[in-house]
Formats: C-alpha cells, structure tokens, sequence
C-alpha cells in the first residue's frame, strides 16, 4: 500500500512539474473564452489538464481522474478507485489571462476519497508546494509549517470577493479586525496558509477542485480547515455542478476567530436574505 502511494507521490510531482515550460511561456499570451458557468477557461488550462491526465494515466489506469475542465454536461461521477486525482488545471485563471502571476497547477491524490498529498505549483515564485499529512509540506523543496500564533491585527487573512454580493458584509469584518490579501486564487490562499505565508484564509466561492490539493497541504503544514458548508471529504462523489463551499483556515486561535466573524456576518447576511 505505502509503495503504491510513493509511486503515485513521484509520478504527481513528475506531471506537474512537466508543465512549467508551457505555463510560464503562454502567461498574458492564451487565448481565453468563457464556459457554461461565467468561468474564464483558457487553451493552457485545456493543455495542462490534457498532459497530466494522460501522464497519470498512463500510470495509473485503475485510478479515479476528475478535474475542472471535464465536459459539463456529463451527470455527476462516482469514485469508485481507491485512489483519485482532483485537478485545477489553472487555479486563478482570470489572473493568468491577464498576464497576473498570482495562479497555480493544483493537483491532490485522494486515497479512499481523502486528500492525501497536494501538489501546488505556485506560478508567480516559479515554486511547487507538495505535502500531505503525515508528510509535512515542501515548499520549493525547504520544510516549512503553518503559523500557530494567537490573532491580532497584523494577522493576514486570505479573502475572495463574494460573487453573492448578499455575503460583502463578511469581507468588511474580517478586514475590520486583520490584515486582508486577495491574490485571485483559491488554492494560493489555503496553500499558503499551511506553508506559513498567510495565517489563515476564508473563501465562501470555492468547489472541490479549488481547494483539494492545498487542503493536504494546509493540513500538512500543521493548519486546521473547517467547512461551514459541511464536510467535503471524503470525496464520494464529483460535480461541475456542486454549491459553493464556505471555509476557514488556519491554526485553531485564528480558525476559533474567523469562525466567529464568519457566523457573525454570514448569520446577519442569512436573516436579510430571509427578512427580504
């Protein structure tokens, strides 16, 4: 089992890595449209989703494969491997086509639908994060830990603007009380929460395949997540359909007070809806 799940380590980091030529020559330069969801997908999404399959596949043909860029019209997928790959071909893709760095391959391996070990390569420092737990995290190949400390206001948060503009409220609380950062990409948030570049993050836009990968990661670094939304994993199940999830992150003192701004605000935002 261990020897089946080093293979699959090696063979992840080895697809990702095969990508960086293509990624950082097309940044600005992609040709982009705009899919079924009011999603920008661009032809490298398209390529890198293309390549690593292929290169996992080739491998692995008994595994599971499940990415952003499957055919949205195709009913929802059943695991059914013991192991499984989630795919965010370009996480941040807005950024990409703009020629903005802040942007990441995200790839996790799920065994009997937990993450297990996350790959994200970090586009905008030309570095792959990789780890799981039990694993600890790597970044650009040095061990690094999520940060443990108590919050205050120099704490630095990871944020997304809402598309449900009922939810704004939210980031005006958290930026009332922390330092905000909004860099565009879902998994840079929650990666860098457990490689120790945030303290934490909060997202309430993100799907599964946003954030799969930077969940090992974030957990490896020693970080906890809570989903607000409910549990995600394990993974039974994947839908290009699914409902956006609500989370926190980050180590238990900063998760204790982003959980408690997010159900101040996330609450006061339910009831307008509500009393609307």
């Amino acid at each position: 089992m261990e020897s089946e799940l080093q293979q699959r380590i090696e063979a992840g980091r080895r697809a990702v890595l095969q990508q960086k030529e293509l990624v950082h020559r097309e940044l600005g330069k992609a040709r982009s449209e705009w899919k079924h969801d009011n999603s920008r997908v661009t032809a490298v999404d398209l390529a890198v989703a293309k390549d690593v399959f292929a290169i996992l596949e080739g491998a692995f043909s008994g595994d599971d494969f499940f990415s952003e860029e499957m055919d949205p019209q195709q009913d929802t997928l059943r695991r059914e491997a013991w192991y499984s790959w989630v795919l965010d071909p370009i996480d941040g893709t807005n950024n990409y086509a703009a020629g903005l760095s802040a942007c990441s391959i995200s790839l996790a391996l799920l065994r009997d639908g937990q993450p297990v070990y996350g790959y994200l390569y970090d586009i905008s420092r030309s570095r792959l994060m990789e780890g799981g737990p039990g694993f600890g995290v790597l970044d650009g190949g040095e061990p690094v830990m999520a940060n443990e400390g108590e919050p205050d206001s120099s704490t630095t948060i990871g944020v997304h603007s809402p598309r449900d503009l009922s939810l704004a409220p939210l980031v005006g609380g958290l930026a009332a009380r922390f330092k905000i950062r909004a860099l565009g990409s879902s998994a840079l948030h929650l990666g860098y929460v457990g490689a120790g570049l945030l303290d934490g993050a909060v997202d309430v836009n993100v799907k599964v395949w946003d954030i799969a990968a930077a969940h090992a990661l974030c957990l490896g670094g020693g970080a906890e997540i809570r989903y607000l939304t409910g549990p995600i994993f394990p993974l039974d199940a994947f839908d290009l359909h699914m409902g956006s999830i609500h989370y926190c992150a980050g180590g238990a003192p900063v998760c204790d007070a982003l959980e408690a701004v997010m159900g101040e605000h996330l609450g006061v935002c339910r009831r307008s809806q509500t009393d609307s």
